[in-house]
């Protein structure tokens, strides 16, 4: 995600960090309509279970869930239906290469608004072992921990 100012994120995907090893992270825009633009405005967006598919050269973005407009009526779509993906397709290429082979998945991290225009992180990610979560739970404990003591010292 790029340092802008003009850059409203709406929605984080905190699971996929949880159960993944991000190694790389994606910009990609996504094709929209304009009642789910709306939705999505108002923040009603769930990325919790969502990943992203490619499927002929184009990369599908599968099972996040975008509420009904309230004002949208016949409008509205399906709040689970897939949605496209605008990237280049060299790196549509070579993500799909990477997933088909290495053992990737490919994770949607955050939608936010970059200026006027909605836009997806994509991460490139490697799946944890219970294991590893419980390592990462306890460094992000033990900092935690090291953090209050300091907190305390200053005082």
């Amino acid at each position: 995600m790029k340092n802008d100012s003009n850059i409203k994120v709406v929605a984080q995907n905190k699971k996929a960090y949880h159960d993944y090893f991000v190694e790389e992270k994606y910009e990609a825009g996504i094709e929209l309509f304009g009642t789910e633009v709306k939705s999505i405005r108002q923040g009603k967006l769930n990325l919790k279970d969502s990943w992203c598919s490619v499927v002929e050269g184009e990369i599908f973005v599968n099972g996040m869930h975008v509420s009904p407009y309230e004002q949208g009526n016949i409008f509205n779509r399906d709040p689970m239906r897939v949605r496209k993906l605008l990237m280049h397709k060299r790196e549509i290429i070579k993500l799909f290469s990477l997933v088909k082979q290495d053992g990737y998945s490919l994770i949607p991290l955050s939608v936010y608004f970059l200026g006027s225009k909605a836009k997806v992180e994509v991460g490139l990610c490697k799946g944890k072992k219970n294991y590893d979560k419980r390592a990462t739970e306890a460094e992000r404990s033990a900092k935690r921990d090291i953090d209050r003591a300091m907190k305390d010292r200053q005082r």
